[in-house]
């Protein structure tokens, strides 16, 4: 008996253990702009198995459902490190989103980080040499819209209404890319 439960409890862990590390996490460039890293952790940590759930083929709406109640309940019980709903629901959104759209559109995905890392491969050379992260950003995304149309001009006029201004329509993914591309590029620090 005693030998019977050794075995369980090593397969209890066992199965924690693996669980966890094949627990998807939220993927950065999918992150509002305003979300921290700590931020972003708890929001990981809340909804974890929702995301590995939308990463393995699992509908949006069911995952985001169970999403939302885990964010809401633990904001209730004060369990997010002073984050609101608000923050964790937009990072949990748009990963699920992400994870979903990754899901159905594979082929793309690779091919548009195939194409965004061609149009701005110099760019990560320079954001590994230490340029401006949101400056890259700011350029990355002028050339995206470029390669739609090559007349696009971006516009630098404070107080202008966005409805007005004439910017191409374009494919999220390949920003979202760019931003992945980018941030994989910023040199870590130990």
């Amino acid at each position: 008996m005693k030998k019977l439960s050794k075995i369980i409890t090593t397969l209890l862990m066992t199965l924690a253990v693996s669980h966890t590390a094949l627990a998807a996490e939220v993927p950065i460039e999918s992150a509002p702009c305003n979300a921290t890293i700590e931020s972003i952790t708890v929001t990981e940590q809340l909804i974890s198995d929702e995301l590995t759930a939308v990463q393995n083929g699992e509908g949006y709406q069911p995952a985001w459902a169970r999403a939302n109640r885990k964010i809401f309940d633990a904001v209730i019980e004060k369990q997010t490190n002073g984050y609101g709903y608000a923050d964790l629901a937009n990072i949990a959104r748009n990963a699920l989103i992400q994870y979903r759209d990754m899901y159905l559109r594979p082929d793309y995905y690779k091919m548009q980080d195939e194409a965004i890392y061609d149009l701005i491969s110099d760019l990560i050379i320079e954001v590994q040499n230490g340029k401006d992260y949101s400056e890259a950003v700011d350029e990355a995304y002028t050339r995206i819209y470029k390669s739609v149309n090559p007349s696009y001009e971006p516009n630098s006029e404070i107080g202008i209404d966005r409805i007005y201004l004439d910017i191409p329509a374009t494919d999220t993914v390949k920003f979202s890319r760019a931003r992945k591309l980018l941030l994989e590029a910023i040199p870590k620090t130990e």
